[in-house]
């Protein structure tokens, strides 16, 4: 059972039922606030206004918002490159099958490269390939909008939304973390993560600071150091004194 559910890649999730619910809440309003903006203020249909790859980036913002990959770069540079790459594959790629391809392949290596992988990209190159008329009409004018402006529609939500409880703000710079007894042990340094991490050679989706904490957590408390024992001559002059 256990192969089993390590084959499958279940995970360990042991966060709470507030949790899951607060998760839950602010994917709902992050949609619904953009699909609201798109129909009722822009006047521009969903097909144009807003972009699917926009509901796999709420669920890393609302489910996971302390997440290397939900962070603010990784969500506009993850989103912005790839639809520049989709557009261009879109139109000096050909045929459609290759550019597709090209467009998800080139978007994760320049994700990479530039320390913004965020998964929703890759859908938002590939949507830019075969979006149909409607979003290829818009040329790389579909960079800057939808994608950028629903970027910032969904990173503003993100900020309001988990401003409201101390322990999800957002980015996790602004992260007030939740009371935790953790041994007083030192944390390890900035260089003897990265070192831990070009040995591990994968990416691992957990900042520094919650690694930092993580560790620390882990680690057993340092033993108190015992009164050293007095010799029987130290005793003795003790009692003559």
């Amino acid at each position: 059972m256990k192969s089993a559910i390590a084959w499958l890649g279940i995970e360990l999730n042991v966060v709470s039922k507030r949790e899951k619910l607060l998760s839950l809440l602010g994917g709902f309003i992050s949609i619904l606030f953009l699909v609201l903006i798109s129909e009722k203020t822009l006047h521009l249909p969903h097909a144009s206004g807003l972009i699917a790859s926009m509901g796999a980036s709420a669920v890393l913002l609302f489910a996971v918002p302390h997440g290397q990959l939900s962070q603010p770069w990784p969500v506009l540079g993850g989103h912005c490159l790839s639809a520049i790459i989709g557009v261009a594959c879109a139109r000096w790629i050909h045929p459609v099958p290759l550019a597709a391809a090209c467009a998800v392949g080139l978007s994760i290596g320049v994700m990479h490269q530039l320390k913004c992988i965020h998964p929703p990209g890759g859908a938002t190159g590939l949507t830019a390939v075969l979006g149909g008329p409607a979003i290829q009409s818009l040329g790389f004018g579909f960079v800057l909008y939808p994608v950028f402006a629903n970027c910032l529609v969904m990173l503003g939500v993100a900020v309001f939304f988990n401003s409201f409880f101390r322990w999800r703000r957002y980015p996790a710079a602004f992260n007030r973390p939740a009371s935790v007894t953790a041994h007083k042990t030192p944390a390890p340094s900035h260089e003897e993560i990265m070192a831990a991490l070009r040995q591990l050679d994968s990416f691992v989706d957990i900042s520094e600071e919650d690694l930092v904490r993580l560790v620390q957590l882990l680690r057993p408390p340092e033993p108190a150091r015992l009164p050293e024992k007095k010799s029987k001559r130290g005793r003795e002059r003790e009692l003559k004194f």
